[in-house]
């Protein structure tokens, strides 16, 4: 068990003065795992950005004797040779075919970088989606799930993709600074100031965004979770009236998520203009000093030009790590958030490699407790046997434990308390495909995929169509799946939307089937389907496949055709025995189904008529 992963509070998170000061190293931390996955794509990326940089100041330093022996000879009578001009044409078409081998390079390798690492990412969260226990998914919504899986993922490996462009920036500062004082040393000073101006910018607006951004990151979740939900359950919000009070609840998370993020956009707009104007003071700066510098007779006007061309062409790059650096807290933050969620620990690894017999299952549980994380005990003491090829019926009121119990007995739980064994072998410490192959749980509300009918109910096996037939037989879901527009090739809506409940109901039942389980669990699997059609579903399942199977039932047709009934009250199996002796015996089972026949019995819709069943798409 594990409890659900904390999220980022927006009330919590850190005022400005109190965000940590160390997100530069965090950022870095967060860089460099990214950069350890795959290291030789981004060592490429950093080739290309030290070439693009080599040849960008080298540009500049053929500019500056361009100016001075074409450009200004041009205007003298000495006048150029077209030999040296051809010739000084030459180099810069060279310069410029090196900084687009550099620029291709590093764009391609860093975004492979990027992407790799994404790849990583996502994997590593769905496998750890899968191999947490129960507990985690009952505790954590969905939308935030997929919050974690789409916008954290993007938030925390973006930043990587201008860091080959920022680390080459390091050496084009370097060649450029070199290039200044080789020039003028009274104009390298301008650089000199220039650079710590930038570390004390960043500086400043790291500390300021990394708590907006963390309320940002918090409320895309919230968001997302509210949109999941409306959408997830349309059907309730209309039939219900609630398209307003969905509308509100959106509309405030959308509003806080606006408010977070306007705060961001105002940081943002100080400080991209900010990293803007710094190259162009310094080009200012440049002009000024060089001219005086001219007029002293110390350097030529290439030399200014070619100063100015490398101020200018520091503006872009500088730009680039200002994206860096707006997105470095971002990246932190959803970092953080990431390995929160992965840190959840991992439910028991099944150690058992036994293969169960191909038989029947014999069902033994003893002792059984249970109770979820918060609320009283929802089992107490079960006992329970179970023979092989028997068909029991579990009844008993609502919340009594019946659907846990269930749970447990296919090993997706495990009892706080107590043993269950099935043929022999733990549930929950099976190897998957040995628990596929043994058990099989239905659920009331069956899940279908968006997919064809054959899909749906032979996904994840390779099974042919004698077994899809068979078990499409047995489900009693052959004839509405011969009417459907494409019969087996039909697809089918996202969450069979385009089905009744009956026909959803039998098409999760034949999917059980296919698998030919030794223990079958019913968890009320058949409640949307007529009596008579259930009846069937039933003998089939005894006399065609001879599985052991537990049926929580609600009707007086469903326990009578049931070989023993078990009932259930507060998590304690209070009665046991056949249905004649029950009768006999058990007053409380005698008033229960005298509650369930005062319900009339739900209708599938099976009988309907093959013009009404819905199309893909249809309303």
């Amino acid at each position: 068990m594990t409890a659900a992963v904390p999220d980022v509070d927006p009330e919590s998170v850190a005022e400005p003065d109190e965000v940590p000061r160390h997100v530069i190293r965090r950022g870095l931390r967060v860089l460099w795992r990214f950069v350890k996955l795959n290291p030789l794509p981004f060592s490429i990326a950093i080739v290309g950005a030290i070439i693009y940089a080599g040849a960008s100041v080298l540009g500049t330093l053929v500019l500056g004797r361009v100016t001075d022996k074409v450009l200004t000879p041009s205007f003298n009578s000495t006048g150029v040779s077209h030999a040296t001009t051809w010739n000084w044409v030459a180099l810069i078409m060279i310069v410029a075919f090196m900084r687009g081998i550099g620029t291709i390079t590093r764009r391609y390798f860093a975004g492979k970088t990027t992407w790799l690492g994404q790849a990583w990412l996502r994997r590593s969260i769905a496998d750890h989606f899968l191999a947490v226990p129960l507990e985690f998914h009952r505790s954590v919504s969905t939308g935030q799930l997929l919050a974690h899986a789409d916008a954290d993922v993007l938030a925390a490996t973006e930043v990587v993709n201008p860091l080959p462009f920022s680390t080459g920036l390091l050496v084009l500062i370097i060649f450029s600074v070199i290039a200044l004082v080789a020039v003028d040393p009274i104009l390298a000073l301008v650089g000199v100031v220039l650079f710590p101006t930038m570390a004390l910018l960043n500086r400043y607006y790291t500390r300021r965004v990394e708590r907006p951004a963390a309320a940002v990151q918090a409320h895309v979740g919230d968001v997302s979770g509210i949109a999941h939900e409306s959408f997830d359950g349309a059907l309730a919000v209309k039939s219900l009236g609630l398209e307003d009070h969905e509308i509100t609840r959106l509309s405030v998370a959308a509003d806080a998520l606006r408010l977070e993020r306007i705060e961001v956009g105002r940081l943002r707009a100080f400080f991209e203009p900010a990293l803007d104007a710094l190259p162009n003071l310094g080009i200012i700066a440049i002009l000024a000093v060089g001219s005086w510098r001219i007029s002293e007779g110390v350097i030529s006007p290439g030399d200014v030009v070619q100063a100015m061309a490398l101020f200018t062409l520091l503006a872009f790059p500088m730009r680039v790590v200002g994206f860096l650096l707006e997105e470095m807290p971002r990246a932190v933050v959803s970092t953080e958030r990431l390995d929160r969620l992965l840190a959840a620990p991992h439910a028991d690894a099944p150690a058992d490699h036994a293969t169960p017999p191909a038989t029947p299952a014999d069902v033994v549980a003893r002792d059984v407790h249970f109770s979820y994380p918060i609320g009283d005990p929802v089992l107490a003491g079960i006992d329970l046997t179970i023979a092989p090829g028997e068909i029991v019926a579990l009844v008993g009121p609502t919340g009594c434990g019946k659907s846990t119990l269930c749970e447990l007995l296919v090993g997706l739980d495990a009892p706080d308390q107590g043993t269950i064994r099935v043929h022999g072998l733990v549930p929950d410490r099976l190897q998957r495909e040995a628990r596929r192959d043994l058990l099989a749980l239905v659920f009331q509300e069956s899940f279908v995929f968006a997919d064809t009918v054959r899909e749906n109910v032979l996904v994840g096996t390779d099974h042919g169509d004698d077994r899809l037939e068979a078990a499409l037989r047995v489900a009693q879901a052959e004839r509405f799946v011969s009417h459907l527009p494409e019969g087996l090739d039909t697809m089918l809506g996202e969450r069979g939307v385009t089905l009744s409940g009956g026909q959803r109901q039998r098409l999760a039942l034949a999917r059980a089937i296919a698998r030919r389980p030794q223990f079958l669990v019913l968890d009320d699997a058949t409640s949307a389907v007529d009596p008579r059609v259930e009846a069937r579903i039933l003998n089939a399942l005894r006399g065609e496949l001879r599985m052991t199977t537990l049926v929580v039932a609600h009707r007086r047709s469903t326990v009578e055709l049931s070989d023993r009934i078990v009932r259930m009250d507060q998590g304690r199996i209070v009665a046991n025995g056949t249905h004649a002796e029950l009768l006999a015996t058990d007053p409380e089972y005698v008033a229960m189904l005298s509650a369930y026949d005062s319900v009339a019995p739900s209708a599938d819709d099976d009988e309907v008529a093959v013009d009404s069943v819905p199309r893909v798409g249809s309303t």
